[in-house]
């Protein structure tokens, strides 16, 4: 298996031209900057209940990791 790192400096076995390391379309946002306050959500706890991320954590400074991508 090769493994291959993109101008990004994200490594993946799937070769560079592969529509799965296909790129943002151009002028799309990748996300919120740093700092940027996040939209409200919702996402199912291990319980299957529905959580919201702001009313959970209330006044607590939080830290939310989005993975660009995962090859299985």
């Amino acid at each position: 298996m090769t493994i291959e790192r993109d101008s990004l400096g994200f490594d993946a076995p799937a070769p560079l031209g592969h529509p799965a390391r296909a790129g943002l379309v151009e002028g799309l946002s990748p996300g919120p900057l740093v700092g940027e306050r996040l939209p409200d959500f919702e996402l199912p706890d291990a319980a299957g209940d529905l959580v919201r991320f702001h009313e959970h954590r209330g006044d607590s400074p939080a830290a939310v990791v989005f993975f660009r991508s995962a090859v299985w």
